[in-house]
This record gives structure tokens, C-alpha cells and sequence, in this order.
């Protein structure tokens, strides 16, 4: 394979999924086999693949319970077979938490009555996951180091299209790893990772909104051992992910990132 030739963390993604087309399978495989870490890593992503398999294919062959027949009568669009197979395919994609770093029982807890609009709860458990997936790691926490964070936030701020910033938080011991960026549903996603002294890690989470949102207040979601606070302040969202700090130390930090990013 050539010098030239780049593979993305997208593509490793689709790798892992079995997406790629098998000629560039080929060439990710040969990239890899010169790489054994980031070999390590993807081998990591296919037995959690495998895994989600062994646990969810058998729901997707069980019989249609008789109470879901009785609810897709009623609805043209859906046989009952077509109903289970869309239970069961959220089944699945709920399960990805519970294999990635353990994750296990989402529990919501909303800072107001109202409950949030499903495409934030989405991210917050996305960002639950990324943070599981990748504050375990010792070797290759981030893609780009604090050593280049001028680099590390005008590449991302090109990427998701929008100006982000690396929050100093030395004021509450957390001192900057360096960041990543992540493939989303619609487009690229920016992670940066912070660390205490004593090896506790925070991760913060963005996402660039396609037009102007509305402001929402700070919500608290839990997916057993990480906690997340989540918020959307005009052209992004973000949101603040730890297994190892507190929601009293992440509500702290989230307001300091909040006062750090407004315009």
C-alpha cells in the first residue's frame, strides 16, 4: 500500500460494521496488519459487534407476542411481523451501551418537567458511549494531543463547520488530554478529553446543529456508571460525560464550560 494512502476513523467504523466495499476492505485490512494498536482497537469494535449479535440475533427469530399482533391490526403500514422486527431492532441499538464499557439502564433525570426531544437524549447516549469507548484507553485516549490544541480546534472547528474551543478547567483540577473526532449521524462530531491529577477523566462532546436551535436548560442522564449533563446554546450542542466524577462535580463543571463557550 501506498505512503498515501489514508484511512479515516469512519472508515475503521465501517470496517468494523462490515460496510466497506471489499476492495477497500483490503487496503484497511493491509493498514492495519502494519498498525497493531490501531488493530488492537478495531479487533476491540468487531467482538463488541459479535457480541451485540450473540445477545439481540435470537430476538429477531422469536415468534410475534400476541399483544404486539394485536396492536399492529390496527395499523396498515405495519404487519405484525414488521412491528417485531422494529422492536427488536431497538432492542438492538439500545444494547450497544450495555457492550460498550459495560453500559447498562439509562435513567433520565430532566432539569424541567418537560421532556427533551428524542434527538437529544440520542446524543446524550451517544456521548455516554464515546466517552465508555474511549477514556479507558492509556496509549490512544485522543487523536491529536494538548500539546497541539491550537491545531486540535482549528481542525475541528473546519470540520464540524462551526468555531469550537477547548474549556480550560485547571480551576476545578482538570487539565486538557487533547480530542478526537467522531463520526455522527449527519456529520463529523468533535470529543475533547480532560484528566485530574489522579486519573479521573471528563469528556466533552459537540455537535454542530444544521441551523440555528433553540437554548435548552441543562439536563441530567445517567447510563449506569456515566453520567452526562446535555445542553443546546444556539449553533451546537454539548455534552459532558464521567464514570468518575460525581453529578454535583460534572453540574459544576458544566456551568464553567457553558460561561467559557458563549460568544
Amino acid at each position: 500500500m501506498s505512503e498515501e494512502t489514508r484511512i479515516s476513523e469512519a472508515e475503521l467504523h465501517a470496517f468494523a460494521d462490515r460496510q466497506l466495499e471489499p476492495a477497500r476492505r483490503a487496503q484497511v485490512e493491509a493498514w492495519l496488519a502494519a498498525r497493531p494498536e490501531e488493530a488492537e482497537r478495531v479487533a476491540l469494535w468487531l467482538r463488541a459487534g459479535e457480541e451485540l449479535h450473540a445477545l439481540y440475533d435470537p430476538v429477531m427469530e422469536e415468534s410475534v407476542p400476541e399483544s404486539l399482533t394485536q396492536v399492529a391490526r390496527g395499523r396498515a403500514r405495519w404487519g405484525g411481523a414488521g412491528l417485531w422486527r422494529s422492536v427488536a431492532m431497538a432492542a438492538v441499538w439500545t444494547g450497544i451501551g450495555a457492550v460498550l464499557g459495560g453500559l447498562a439502564g439509562w435513567e433520565l433525570h430532566a432539569s424541567r418537567p418537560s421532556a427533551p426531544p428524542a434527538a437529544e437524549i440520542g446524543m446524550a447516549r451517544r456521548a455516554a458511549v464515546a466517552h465508555a469507548v474511549y477514556s479507558p484507553e492509556v496509549r490512544h485516549p485522543v487523536e491529536v494531543g494538548a500539546d497541539q490544541e491550537q491545531h486540535l480546534v482549528s481542525w475541528l472547528s473546519k470540520r464540524l463547520g462551526v468555531k469550537v474551543k477547548a474549556p480550560k478547567l485547571e480551576d476545578v483540577g482538570m487539565s486538557l488530554v487533547g480530542g478526537r473526532l467522531l463520526p455522527g449521524e449527519v456529520g463529523p462530531l468533535a470529543q475533547f478529553m480532560y484528566q485530574s491529577e489522579r486519573g479521573r477523566r471528563m469528556t466533552l462532546y459537540v455537535r454542530a446543529e444544521a441551523s440555528p436551535y433553540r437554548e435548552t436548560a441543562f439536563r441530567y442522564a445517567r447510563e449506569n456508571n456515566v453520567g452526562v449533563f446535555y445542553w443546546v446554546d444556539r449553533q451546537c450542542s454539548y455534552a459532558i460525560a464521567s464514570g468518575d466524577l460525581s453529578k454535583e462535580e460534572l453540574l459544576t463543571i458544566a456551568n464553567m464550560v457553558y460561561k467559557q463557550l458563549e460568544p
